[in-house]
């Protein structure tokens, strides 16, 4: 399998990219809970919007298609998926930032983007690699600024737990064992934002997938007592 420091890639070799795009769609209902939590994000004119472990680039997308007037900006350690993603933007002519880097060493300014969005990427993730990205994801937010996260998460039933039991086989263990335990919000509110919640949730054939709220203090929303 090929990492990039702490980042286990997508289908774990980058030589089966080609598969990830199809797979996804027909296991997770990608559009249905990306489409939600671009919704929930509420985009603006203007906005500065970063794609953390954007893979091929399917949300940077679908963020720009909803708002072209929007600044979209995505973020990958594997090379691969950035061209990838580079490509599917070109196909559809529009323009995206595609980067190559790690999610723990933000190539970008303190304060700089008003929304980080991230789906099905910080189960790649092992435990201190998730708190690095989380610290770093509330360095680059804007005062105010929000994350909205979807992944994997506590499963809702018996029957999710089973189901993501064989994801866990395949993406690792240790890995995706704080999804399991359901601790990315307590994770998220560790690094600094706050007012974390859920705004939705899904049940797939590879388990439950949660999505959550956070906001960098500093803005118009008021601290939690």
């Amino acid at each position: 399998m090929t990492r990039s420091g702490d980042y286990l890639g997508a289908m774990g070799h980058s030589s089966r990219l080609d598969l990830y795009d199809p797979l996804v769609r027909v296991t997770v209902r990608e559009r249905r809970f990306k489409s939600r939590l671009l919704s929930a994000a509420a985009l603006r004119p203007g906005f500065r919007v970063l794609d953390l472990g954007c893979g091929t680039g399917t949300l940077a997308l679908m963020a720009k298609r909803a708002l072209p007037a929007a600044r979209v900006v995505g973020i990958d350690a594997d090379p691969v998926a950035i061209d990838m993603a580079r490509k599917k933007a070109a196909r559809e002519g529009v323009s995206i930032d595609f980067h190559v880097g790690l999610a723990q060493q933000l190539p970008y300014p303190n304060h700089f983007f008003d929304r980080v969005l991230s789906t099905l990427f910080f189960h790649h993730l092992p435990h201190e690699g998730k708190l690095d990205a989380l610290s770093e994801t509330a360095r680059v937010l804007t005062p105010g600024g929000e994350l909205h996260l979807a992944d994997f998460g506590l499963p809702a039933n018996g029957l999710m737990r089973a189901a993501f039991s064989l994801l866990r086989k395949f993406d690792g263990m240790e890995t995706t064992e704080d999804n399991v335990a359901g601790r990315l919000p307590e994770m998220i509110s560790r690094c600094g934002l706050i007012n974390v919640r859920e705004t939705a949730s899904y049940s797939t054939v590879l388990g439950t997938i949660r999505l959550y709220r956070a906001v960098q203090p500093g803005g118009n929303d008021p601290k939690p007592d």
